[in-house]
């Protein structure tokens, strides 16, 4: 059998070296890909904590307005009785 001619041998060398880079450059993507997904998870956490934060916030304000309300009509109610009183 006849040795393949010495391109044949440097292609198939350099298709050999292009294929374990191809290799390491997807492992590495990969590895980022990874990465960027616990990042994203974070970043997703971190969002939804504020918005429940957010969510409290305003629904504490919502209770301060009522119980502002609640307590101008009360002190509205009181200066009116005390208007009324004999004392």
């Amino acid at each position: 059998m006849k040795t393949p001619p010495e391109s044949f041998l440097i292609f198939k060398e350099e298709l050999e070296k292009a294929r374990l880079e191809k290799e390491r450059l997807k492992k590495e993507y990969e590895a980022k890909l990874a990465n960027m997904n616990i990042e994203l998870s974070r970043l997703k956490e971190q969002i939804q904590s504020q918005q429940e934060l957010i969510k409290s916030t305003l629904e504490y304000a919502i209770r301060l307005e009522e119980n502002l309300g609640n307590f101008k009509a009360e002190v509205t109610n009181g200066n009116n009785l005390k208007n009324r009183s004999f004392h």
